[in-house]
């Protein structure tokens, strides 16, 4: 029997405990009070390196609960992605405290109802929607989206009354190839047997790292890192030796969706592959350093990321191949929001795939922000668990 561990958040400094929401706004007001302007985003595709590069801060918007869905359908269809409407929704009842610290929102057309909720917003911050081409291969579309990049610079620099300098985007987005290996080298603690993180930790740290700078990540990490080896090396970790190691793929999972996490811990099971964009996704992009364009090395990066807006999109194939032999789950659950249509296309694929090639039982859970199907989920995945415990 595993050993049971303390909390990660108790460990760390005391500027970053307490609820990862709140740590990220105060370091936003920190950053906010000392002059540094913020820009809000939404989306993986949102190149916070030409954010940065113009001495701005990405702010990750608001848009994972259900509590401002119903204000939002007096506008939106309810048969919509509850992501769409609860992000409409924290703008319509003005309870987003990262939106009001935005200075612009850079969008992205990834669906047809995100395009559609950034008509209806775009008369309250300035906005700048980045037409993504959603055939990612081929020089045809890397042209095309270096043009949509530069139209990005333009507006930022216009909206931000600065310059970006070719300098600053090649600082940045090596930064940023520093701050991914930061990331990747803290996942490698879920890789052990047990677990010596939990996806509600992995979540703080995530938090952190998306407001924080190189120095203050290293800074952050550091004593994380230590206590973390102190689990590892006295074999404390999270769960059982019959836990079920869970992959969840599909779409971004966080506040009230985070239902599925919290119900998977609950039956004894332990996350160790977060797949979406809200996990581990991100920070597996790398940029190519030392280009004679840097602009033009953004641009390729980001259509690596393998979103299932893509088509065809091999990319996230394999990096669910990436993610099944570092991690070793035993089961892989997709997590699809309602209204998702790609995802929710996509899951078929997926699911054929991880029970072909590496032979995981699969389920697909669609699902919304509400608990309404909370007990639903509980019995589909005791029954998935149920084909692996020992």
């Amino acid at each position: 029997m595993t050993q049971p561990v303390e909390p990660l958040a108790p460990l760390i400094d005391d500027e970053y405990t307490g609820l990862p929401l709140k740590r990220s706004l105060a370091r936003l007001l920190e950053k906010r009070e000392s002059g540094v302007r913020g820009v809000g985003v939404y989306c993986t595709y949102a190149p916070v390196e030409l954010i940065r590069a113009a001495g701005a801060v990405p702010i990750t918007l608001c848009a994972y609960a259900n509590k401002t869905i119903p204000e939002a359908e007096k506008v939106l269809p309810a048969n919509l992605c509850p992501l769409i409407k609860s992000s409409y929704g924290f703008i319509a009842t003005d309870t987003c405290p990262f939106f009001k610290l935005a200075e612009a929102v850079v969008a992205e057309t990834t669906c047809d109802g995100k395009k559609k909720m950034y008509e209806l917003i775009a008369s309250v911050k300035p906005m700048h929607v980045c037409d993504l081409p959603q055939m990612p291969e081929g020089a045809q579309a890397q042209a095309h989206w270096e043009a949509v990049l530069r139209k990005l610079k333009s507006f930022l620099e216009e909206t931000l009354e600065t310059t970006i300098a070719d300098e600053a985007v090649e600082r940045e987005l090596r930064e940023t190839n520093a701050k991914n290996r930061l990331m990747l080298r803290f996942f490698d603690y879920v890789a052990h047997t047990p677990p010596a993180v939990s996806w509600s930790e992995m979540y703080d740290v995530i938090a952190v790292a998306q407001v924080a700078t190189l120095p203050e990540l290293e800074a952050f990490l550091a004593p994380v890192f230590e206590r973390l080896d102190g689990r590892v090396n006295a074999g404390r970790g999270f769960g059982d030796a019959r836990s079920p190691r869970v992959l969840v793929t599909g779409c971004p999972v966080n506040g009230d969706s985070a239902k599925v996490f919290r119900v998977i811990e609950e039956l004894g099971g332990v996350v160790v592959g977060l797949e979406g964009c809200s996990g581990m996704k991100p920070f597996r992009i790398q940029f190519e350093e030392g280009t004679p364009d840097p602009l033009a090395a953004v641009a390729r990066a980001y259509l690596t990321v393998p979103c299932s807006c893509m088509t065809p999109n091999d990319l996230r194939i394999e990096g669910i191949d990436d993610l099944v032999a570092r991690y070793a789950p035993d089961v892989a659950v997709d997590v699809v929001l309602q209204a998702c249509h790609t995802f929710n296309i996509e899951s078929h694929r997926v699911g054929a795939h991880v029970r072909e090639r590496h032979g995981l039982p699969f389920l697909k859970v669609e699902t919304d922000y509400s608990t309404g199907d909370v007990e639903r989920i509980r019995l589909r995945l005791e029954a998935l668990f149920g084909q692996v415990r020992k």
